[in-house]
């Protein structure tokens, strides 16, 4: 952990799962999200998202965090494990609950399948327990009550979304049946929270976004701006991640990594970056950051070589 000097109240901040180590599709995420915190002389922080037990790897989070490190990034703050935080997570749920604003939900997956509607998220939840007032329980899952009117929000690189979450998504898990916390409402809190001010992710989340903005205005949260950069696939089109056993990167090859992030990710570096030391790297990228270069459709340049 290194401090980035004075910053002028931006915040963004990279959050990994720890189920598996770091690929080339987190350390894309890393990248850009890194830029943005450093060229808007902001915070960056490093949360570990570790609330789903059976998907993850035991050390993968230190894996990840000396991943990082070998390639040259610095964070602001100590970072932070969600897996210690599930009191706030269930103080978030409570009230919720205690406002009618989430409900119990005692549906079972096979009753979920049954239903033929779906929707951008997959299958769209019928409203089956929404007017059931099941009393609260800790071992049942909850779901948020959702509004009938469509959320928006504008992202600079991908431009204007807007989504009827009620018609297209269904009331959504909040807390999952087997008692954990959903993904939802955990990002949700801790963006609030740690006081992010702009969400840089991969564009596979960008319909996510919908979901937090509601949730957040439902706890009474201000919402970060949000930008979803593009994800890095393999030769089949399919997402580079840990579920799928992406490859992990190499960190004796960390400064060829960050130029082969860098060219995905639109910048051109030039090729006398090649021997370059990782310090350089990044003083070449904060200089030359530019989000218009990630407008529009990318060239998808292969993973394994830096040209």
């Amino acid at each position: 952990m290194a401090p980035s000097g004075n910053s002028n109240g931006y915040r963004g901040r990279f959050a990994p799962s720890p189920t598996g180590p770091l690929h080339f599709g987190s350390l894309i995420a890393a990248i850009a999200s890194y830029l943005q915190a450093r060229c808007n002389a902001g915070q960056w922080l490093i949360r570990i998202e570790d609330i789903d037990p059976p998907r993850e790897v035991a050390g993968a989070d230190h894996d990840i965090l000396k991943s990082l490190a070998t390639h040259g990034f610095e964070w602001d703050e100590e970072p932070l494990w969600q897996s210690t935080r599930l009191d706030i997570y269930a103080a978030a749920l409570s009230d919720l609950l205690s406002q009618d604003r989430a409900f119990i939900c005692h549906c079972t997956r096979k009753q979920l399948q049954e239903n033929p509607h779906t929707g951008p998220l997959g299958i769209i939840y019928p409203g089956t327990c929404s007017t059931k007032h099941y009393p609260v329980d800790a071992g049942s899952a909850v779901r948020l009550r959702c509004p009938a009117t469509p959320v928006s929000f504008a992202d600079p690189l991908q431009g204007e979304f807007s989504l009827n979450l009620r018609a297209e998504v269904g009331d959504f898990i909040l807390r999952r049946g087997d008692g954990r916390v959903a993904y939802h409402l955990a990002v949700t809190v801790d963006d609030a929270l740690q006081g992010i001010t702009e969400v840089v992710r991969g564009s596979d989340l960008l319909l996510s976004t919908h979901c937090h903005i509601e949730l957040q205005r439902q706890l009474h949260y201000s919402s970060p701006r949000y930008l979803h950069v593009p994800i890095a696939t393999d030769e089949t089109g399919k997402k580079l991640s840990k579920q799928a056993h992406s490859a992990s990167i190499d960190s004796d090859d960390a400064h060829l990594n960050l130029l082969r992030g860098l060219q995905f990710l639109g910048q051109n570096p030039p090729a006398t970056l090649k021997t370059a030391s990782i310090a350089q790297i990044w003083c070449w990228a904060t200089e030359h950051w530019s989000l218009s270069a990630l407008k529009g459709p990318l060239e998808q340049p292969e993973i394994g070589h830096f040209k």
